[in-house]
Protein backbone atom coordinates (compact mmCIF):
# COMPACT_ATOMS: atom_id res chain seq x y z
CA UNK A 1 0.00 0.00 0.00
CA UNK A 2 0.99 3.64 -0.36
CA UNK A 3 1.27 4.20 3.38
CA UNK A 4 4.86 3.06 3.87
CA UNK A 5 6.06 4.64 0.61
CA UNK A 6 4.31 7.99 0.89
CA UNK A 7 4.95 8.35 4.60
CA UNK A 8 2.79 7.73 7.65
CA UNK A 9 0.19 10.31 8.61
CA UNK A 10 -0.01 12.01 11.96
CA UNK A 11 -3.14 12.51 13.97
CA UNK A 12 -4.29 15.37 11.74
CA UNK A 13 -3.93 13.23 8.61
CA UNK A 14 -0.87 15.01 7.15
CA UNK A 15 2.07 12.96 5.89
CA UNK A 16 5.27 13.67 7.79
CA UNK A 17 8.36 14.36 5.67
CA UNK A 18 6.58 13.23 2.54
CA UNK A 19 7.57 15.08 -0.66
CA UNK A 20 4.66 13.44 -2.50
CA UNK A 21 1.90 14.53 -0.17
CA UNK A 22 -1.15 15.55 -2.14
CA UNK A 23 -0.47 13.18 -5.03
CA UNK A 24 -3.91 12.09 -6.21
CA UNK A 25 -4.01 8.43 -7.26
CA UNK A 26 -7.37 6.82 -8.13
CA UNK A 27 -8.31 3.69 -6.21
CA UNK A 28 -7.95 1.52 -9.33
CA UNK A 29 -4.47 2.87 -10.11
CA UNK A 30 -0.96 2.43 -8.82
CA UNK A 31 2.41 4.13 -9.15
CA UNK A 32 5.37 3.19 -11.31
CA UNK A 33 8.74 4.72 -10.46
CA UNK A 34 12.49 4.49 -10.92
CA UNK A 35 15.61 6.64 -10.78
CA UNK A 36 17.80 6.97 -13.88
CA UNK A 37 21.57 7.09 -13.30
CA UNK A 38 24.70 7.17 -15.43
CA UNK A 39 27.65 4.75 -14.92
CA UNK A 40 29.13 6.93 -12.15
CA UNK A 41 25.81 7.09 -10.27
CA UNK A 42 24.96 10.64 -11.30
CA UNK A 43 21.33 11.43 -12.06
CA UNK A 44 20.47 11.66 -15.76
CA UNK A 45 18.32 14.75 -16.17
CA UNK A 46 15.79 15.15 -18.97
CA UNK A 47 16.07 11.53 -20.08
CA UNK A 48 12.96 10.66 -22.08
CA UNK A 49 10.70 7.89 -20.82
CA UNK A 50 7.66 6.17 -22.30
CA UNK A 51 5.33 3.76 -20.51
CA UNK A 52 3.36 1.40 -22.77
CA UNK A 53 0.69 -1.15 -21.93
CA UNK A 54 0.63 -4.85 -22.82
CA UNK A 55 -0.77 -4.00 -26.28
CA UNK A 56 2.12 -1.62 -27.00
CA UNK A 57 0.03 1.54 -26.67
CA UNK A 58 1.60 4.59 -25.08
CA UNK A 59 0.09 5.32 -21.67
CA UNK A 60 2.30 8.14 -20.44
CA UNK A 61 5.63 9.74 -21.31
CA UNK A 62 7.87 12.61 -20.32
CA UNK A 63 11.32 13.49 -19.00
CA UNK A 64 13.14 12.66 -15.80
CA UNK A 65 13.28 15.43 -13.21
CA UNK A 66 16.53 17.15 -12.08
CA UNK A 67 17.23 14.17 -9.81
CA UNK A 68 16.69 11.56 -12.52
CA UNK A 69 13.33 10.36 -11.21
CA UNK A 70 10.47 8.81 -13.16
CA UNK A 71 7.09 8.83 -11.41
CA UNK A 72 3.82 7.92 -13.10
CA UNK A 73 0.35 7.02 -11.83
CA UNK A 74 -1.21 4.43 -14.14
CA UNK A 75 -4.18 2.04 -14.08
CA UNK A 76 -3.42 -1.36 -12.60
CA UNK A 77 -1.85 -3.66 -15.20
CA UNK A 78 1.33 -4.82 -16.93
CA UNK A 79 3.63 -2.22 -18.46
CA UNK A 80 6.86 -1.71 -20.37
CA UNK A 81 9.15 1.21 -19.55
CA UNK A 82 11.59 2.61 -22.12
CA UNK A 83 14.19 5.22 -21.13
CA UNK A 84 16.42 7.00 -23.65
CA UNK A 85 19.03 9.73 -23.26
CA UNK A 86 21.54 11.29 -25.61
CA UNK A 87 24.85 9.43 -25.49
CA UNK A 88 23.48 6.37 -23.67
CA UNK A 89 22.11 3.02 -24.75
CA UNK A 90 18.32 2.71 -24.23
CA UNK A 91 16.84 0.91 -21.24
CA UNK A 92 13.80 -1.37 -21.47
CA UNK A 93 12.10 -2.88 -18.45
CA UNK A 94 8.77 -4.31 -17.39
CA UNK A 95 6.61 -3.88 -14.31
CA UNK A 96 3.26 -4.96 -12.95
CA UNK A 97 1.28 -2.26 -11.15
CA UNK A 98 -1.49 -3.29 -8.77
CA UNK A 99 -4.40 -1.26 -7.43
CA UNK A 100 -3.16 1.16 -4.75
CA UNK A 101 0.28 -0.39 -5.20
CA UNK A 102 3.73 0.90 -5.95
CA UNK A 103 5.95 -0.82 -8.50
CA UNK A 104 9.47 0.53 -8.11
CA UNK A 105 12.21 -0.47 -10.53
CA UNK A 106 14.83 1.08 -8.29
CA UNK A 107 17.95 2.53 -9.88
CA UNK A 108 18.10 2.18 -13.66
CA UNK A 109 21.71 2.39 -14.85
CA UNK A 110 22.21 3.68 -18.39
CA UNK A 111 25.36 2.60 -20.21
CA UNK A 112 27.39 4.97 -22.35
CA UNK A 113 26.75 4.35 -26.05
CA UNK A 114 29.59 4.21 -28.54
CA UNK A 115 29.45 7.34 -30.73
CA UNK A 116 28.47 6.73 -34.36
CA UNK A 117 31.32 6.33 -36.84
CA UNK A 118 32.28 9.62 -38.46
CA UNK A 119 32.60 9.88 -42.25
CA UNK A 120 36.10 9.42 -43.68
CA UNK A 121 38.09 12.59 -44.37
CA UNK A 122 37.72 13.88 -47.90
CA UNK A 123 35.27 15.59 -50.24
CA UNK A 124 31.56 14.72 -49.91
CA UNK A 125 28.44 16.08 -51.59
CA UNK A 126 24.77 16.22 -50.62
CA UNK A 127 22.73 13.52 -52.32
CA UNK A 128 19.51 15.43 -53.16
CA UNK A 129 17.27 12.43 -53.91
CA UNK A 130 17.47 11.34 -50.28
CA UNK A 131 17.72 14.76 -48.65
CA UNK A 132 15.17 17.43 -47.80
CA UNK A 133 15.27 21.06 -46.71
CA UNK A 134 11.91 21.93 -45.22
CA UNK A 135 10.35 24.75 -43.24
CA UNK A 136 7.28 25.49 -41.14
CA UNK A 137 5.63 28.90 -40.75
CA UNK A 138 2.76 30.06 -38.58
CA UNK A 139 -0.37 31.11 -40.48
CA UNK A 140 -3.07 33.46 -39.11
CA UNK A 141 -1.86 32.78 -35.58
CA UNK A 142 -3.40 29.30 -35.60
CA UNK A 143 -2.32 26.85 -38.26
CA UNK A 144 1.09 25.89 -39.61
CA UNK A 145 2.14 25.92 -43.25
CA UNK A 146 4.75 23.37 -44.32
CA UNK A 147 7.00 23.76 -47.32
CA UNK A 148 10.34 22.79 -48.79
CA UNK A 149 12.94 23.73 -51.37
CA UNK A 150 13.12 21.22 -54.18
CA UNK A 151 16.45 22.23 -55.71
CA UNK A 152 19.71 22.55 -53.77
CA UNK A 153 23.31 21.38 -53.83
CA UNK A 154 26.05 21.19 -51.27
CA UNK A 155 29.67 20.19 -50.76
CA UNK A 156 31.28 19.13 -47.46
CA UNK A 157 34.98 18.83 -46.79
CA UNK A 158 35.49 16.38 -43.94
CA UNK A 159 38.78 17.11 -42.19
CA UNK A 160 40.97 14.68 -40.26
CA UNK A 161 39.62 16.42 -37.18
CA UNK A 162 35.86 16.75 -37.63
CA UNK A 163 35.83 20.14 -35.92
CA UNK A 164 37.97 21.52 -38.78
CA UNK A 165 35.48 20.53 -41.49
CA UNK A 166 33.62 22.97 -43.76
CA UNK A 167 30.48 23.00 -45.88
CA UNK A 168 28.86 25.12 -48.57
CA UNK A 169 25.18 24.78 -49.55
CA UNK A 170 23.33 26.63 -52.33
CA UNK A 171 19.50 26.63 -52.50
CA UNK A 172 17.44 27.67 -55.51
CA UNK A 173 14.98 30.17 -54.01
CA UNK A 174 12.52 29.73 -56.88
CA UNK A 175 12.16 26.02 -56.04
CA UNK A 176 10.07 26.84 -52.97
CA UNK A 177 7.11 24.48 -52.75
CA UNK A 178 4.19 24.71 -50.30
CA UNK A 179 1.87 22.69 -52.54
CA UNK A 180 -0.20 25.80 -53.41
CA UNK A 181 0.78 27.49 -56.69
CA UNK A 182 -0.68 30.91 -55.85
CA UNK A 183 1.06 31.01 -52.50
CA UNK A 184 4.37 29.86 -54.01
CA UNK A 185 4.17 32.59 -56.66
CA UNK A 186 3.61 35.17 -53.93
CA UNK A 187 6.61 33.85 -51.98
CA UNK A 188 8.77 34.19 -55.11
CA UNK A 189 7.64 37.79 -55.65
CA UNK A 190 9.26 40.99 -54.37
CA UNK A 191 7.05 40.80 -51.26
CA UNK A 192 9.18 37.90 -50.03
CA UNK A 193 12.17 36.20 -51.67
CA UNK A 194 12.28 38.42 -54.78
CA UNK A 195 13.88 35.59 -56.77
CA UNK A 196 14.47 37.85 -59.76
CA UNK A 197 17.06 39.81 -57.75
CA UNK A 198 18.11 37.09 -55.29
CA UNK A 199 17.88 33.75 -57.09
CA UNK A 200 19.79 31.70 -54.50
CA UNK A 201 20.33 31.29 -50.79
CA UNK A 202 23.74 30.20 -49.54
CA UNK A 203 25.06 28.75 -46.30
CA UNK A 204 28.76 28.48 -45.55
CA UNK A 205 30.24 27.03 -42.38
CA UNK A 206 33.72 26.14 -41.17
CA UNK A 207 32.79 25.74 -37.50
CA UNK A 208 31.67 22.29 -36.33
CA UNK A 209 31.27 22.01 -32.55
CA UNK A 210 30.83 18.64 -30.84
CA UNK A 211 28.21 18.90 -28.10
CA UNK A 212 28.50 15.32 -26.91
CA UNK A 213 27.26 11.97 -28.16
CA UNK A 214 25.78 12.37 -31.63
CA UNK A 215 24.98 16.08 -31.18
CA UNK A 216 26.84 18.78 -33.10
CA UNK A 217 26.47 22.49 -33.62
CA UNK A 218 27.24 23.76 -37.12
CA UNK A 219 27.66 27.54 -37.16
CA UNK A 220 27.90 29.55 -40.36
CA UNK A 221 26.73 32.46 -42.47
CA UNK A 222 23.36 32.26 -44.20
CA UNK A 223 22.87 34.70 -47.07
CA UNK A 224 19.19 35.23 -47.87
CA UNK A 225 17.47 38.09 -49.68
CA UNK A 226 20.83 39.86 -49.98
CA UNK A 227 21.46 39.79 -46.21
CA UNK A 228 23.97 37.59 -44.34
CA UNK A 229 23.42 36.48 -40.77
CA UNK A 230 25.12 33.94 -38.50
CA UNK A 231 23.00 30.83 -38.03
CA UNK A 232 23.53 27.81 -35.76
CA UNK A 233 22.27 24.43 -36.94
CA UNK A 234 21.42 22.05 -34.10
CA UNK A 235 22.54 18.80 -35.68
CA UNK A 236 22.09 15.15 -34.82
CA UNK A 237 24.61 12.99 -36.64
CA UNK A 238 23.09 9.62 -37.55
CA UNK A 239 26.17 7.71 -38.67
CA UNK A 240 27.56 5.99 -41.76
CA UNK A 241 25.81 3.26 -43.75
CA UNK A 242 25.50 1.73 -47.18
CA UNK A 243 22.87 2.35 -49.85
CA UNK A 244 21.04 -0.27 -51.90
CA UNK A 245 23.93 -0.41 -54.37
CA UNK A 246 26.56 -0.66 -51.66
CA UNK A 247 27.58 2.99 -51.83
CA UNK A 248 28.78 4.69 -48.65
CA UNK A 249 26.45 7.28 -47.16
CA UNK A 250 26.40 9.42 -44.04
CA UNK A 251 23.31 11.11 -42.65
CA UNK A 252 22.28 13.82 -40.24
CA UNK A 253 19.25 15.79 -39.18
CA UNK A 254 19.47 19.51 -38.42
CA UNK A 255 17.10 22.19 -37.18
CA UNK A 256 17.21 25.92 -36.61
CA UNK A 257 14.88 28.90 -36.33
CA UNK A 258 15.01 32.01 -38.50
CA UNK A 259 13.32 35.37 -38.06
CA UNK A 260 12.10 36.92 -41.30
CA UNK A 261 12.86 40.46 -40.22
CA UNK A 262 16.56 39.60 -39.82
CA UNK A 263 16.69 39.09 -43.59
CA UNK A 264 14.45 42.08 -44.46
CA UNK A 265 11.54 39.77 -45.35
CA UNK A 266 9.09 42.17 -43.74
CA UNK A 267 5.91 41.82 -45.83
CA UNK A 268 2.90 41.50 -43.55
CA UNK A 269 -0.82 41.98 -43.51
CA UNK A 270 -2.88 42.14 -40.35
CA UNK A 271 -6.18 40.37 -39.84
CA UNK A 272 -8.99 41.16 -37.44
CA UNK A 273 -7.99 41.62 -33.78
CA UNK A 274 -4.43 42.45 -34.86
CA UNK A 275 -3.47 38.89 -35.81
CA UNK A 276 -0.59 38.64 -38.31
CA UNK A 277 -1.27 36.63 -41.44
CA UNK A 278 2.29 35.25 -41.45
CA UNK A 279 4.36 34.55 -38.36
CA UNK A 280 7.78 36.13 -37.94
CA UNK A 281 9.58 32.91 -36.94
CA UNK A 282 10.31 30.15 -39.44
CA UNK A 283 11.34 26.68 -38.25
CA UNK A 284 13.87 24.96 -40.54
CA UNK A 285 14.08 21.17 -40.57
CA UNK A 286 16.63 19.29 -42.69
CA UNK A 287 17.28 15.62 -43.37
CA UNK A 288 20.57 15.28 -45.20
CA UNK A 289 22.47 12.38 -46.74
CA UNK A 290 25.96 12.83 -48.15
CA UNK A 291 28.06 10.61 -50.41
CA UNK A 292 31.74 10.76 -51.41
CA UNK A 293 32.32 13.18 -54.27
CA UNK A 294 32.75 11.62 -57.68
Amino acid sequence: MFGRWLGRKNATGAAQGNPLVGLAVPRTAGVLSCRVLDPVNEAVQQAEFVVTDSAGRKVVGGETDPFGNVLAAVPAGDYRLAVTAEGFTPFHGSATVSESGHSGLGDVMLQVAAPPQLPDPGEWVIEPNHSQIGFTARHIGLARIHGRFNTFAGAIRIADRMEDSAMHVIIDASSIDTNVQMRDDHLRSSDFFDVGRYPTMEFYSDRFVHRGGSRWGVSGALTLHGVSRTVMLDTQYLGVGNGVEGETRAACRATTELHREDFTLTWQTMLARGIAAVGSSIAIDMDIQIVPKG
